[in-house]
């Protein structure tokens, strides 16, 4: 925990703005680690009230705001601009730097969020093979037996997006006796030994090739964007975990959907707007697409009555993958310690500044 050696502790106070009123706990915890220092203000207000007050906090946490240049000219104080977690999206990075305002994320391999959401891609996969709304319907209409489920076991998985969700979600793939494709846009070696770093939640098992890059025994096959396509042909289950940018937006799109195999199934854990709507809609409604699991949705807060999400080999959960007792514990102790860093004059640490 950050120490306080402010002499002016009891009469400054650092304010803090999360934004919005959704995934509440990210607030709740990261008031409750800073309750023995009052000279740090927590706040939480709903989105369309942020612009009227931004300009009297210091901190703002994004949680889903939209945060374009007109809503950043507004912030005179602020000093940091931080996501409760890796997407940054929706902030307009180059306003915050001409107004002097750091952004940053909170890097997942080091949270265990990207462990959290590991495990949850998991818990998708499982519910689709077990055919989780089958087994519901089975329930109720009090019959056993059925649905007749798929192992895990001897399936072939693309990941789509090797980061940090990515790598540990091939640690947690391993055991079940799979074969783990995966495909990101560069593999440098930089970006595996930097996730290698001591206060890493977990190690990844690599070892170097001697030409400058890494050889990663979590996988067994790795590729760029050029195998996209061809990963997709050949897996049983795609698991996107990519960032959302303006060149991944869309990137299951009915030319990738029309070569995954028929029945196979597809599990989101990142980026609603990674899957083009208009294509998944139309492949599950011919029963090319085996089934979707997704933690995010195109629109959000969800509309329960969405096509796609009344479909019934879909398998929806309220963007929770990463919401779990230790990441958020983790990532409120972050935001915490941030909060006191930039009170006392202190360095960032923890969170990944991008400008």
């Amino acid at each position: 925990m950050a120490e306080n050696s402010s002499p002016t502790a009891g009469t400054i106070t650092t304010r803090v703005l999360f934004c919005g009123l959704s995934f509440p706990t990210s607030f709740e915890y990261t008031k409750q680690y800073l309750l023995p220092y009052p000279f740090i203000q927590v706040d939480a207000i709903p989105h369309d009230k942020v612009p009227d007050i931004i300009g009297g906090y210091e901190i703002c946490v994004v949680r889903g705001m939209k945060l374009d240049a007109n809503v950043i000219s507004l912030a005179r104080q602020m000093k940091l601009i931080v996501q409760f977690g890796v997407g940054l999206e929706g902030v307009d990075i180059e306003a915050a730097t001409k107004f002097g305002i750091k952004v940053a994320r909170i890097p997942g391999n080091t949270s265990g969020n990207s462990l959290s959401c590991a495990e949850h891609a998991i818990y998708l996969i499982l519910g689709l093979l077990r055919d989780q709304k089958g087994m519901e319907k089975a329930f109720k209409e009090r019959m056993l037996g059925v649905p007749a489920g798929e192992t895990l076991y001897g399936k072939t998985v693309h990941i789509v997006g090797y980061g940090n969700i990515g790598k540990d979600l091939a640690v947690r793939l391993r055991p079940f006796g799979v074969k783990i494709l995966a495909t990101r846009r560069c593999w440098h070696s930089k970006s595996t030994v930097d996730l290698n770093k001591q206060d890493a939640v977990y190690t990844y098992p690599t070892q170097s090739t001697g030409d400058g890059n890494i050889k990663d025994d979590l996988i067994d096959e790795k590729g760029g964007n050029e195998c996209l396509y061809d990963f997709a042909s050949r897996a049983d289950i795609v698991v996107t975990c990519a960032t959302m940018t303006s060149e991944t937006v869309g990137m299951v799109n009915a030319k990738f959907l029309s070569l995954m195999k028929k029945g196979a199934f597809l599990v989101n854990v990142a980026r609603g707007g990674l899957l083009d709507y208009e294509a998944v809609k139309a492949s599950l409604e011919s029963g090319h697409l085996g089934g979707l699991g997704a933690d995010v949705a195109w629109f959000e807060p969800f509309d329960p009555a969405d096509p796609i999400l009344q479909h019934p080999k879909v398998f929806i959960t309220p963007h929770v993958a990463g919401v779990t007792e230790f990441s958020y514990r983790n990532m409120a102790k972050i935001i915490g310690d941030c909060a006191l860093h930039l009170h006392n004059g202190d360095s960032l640490v923890g969170v990944e500044i991008v400008n």
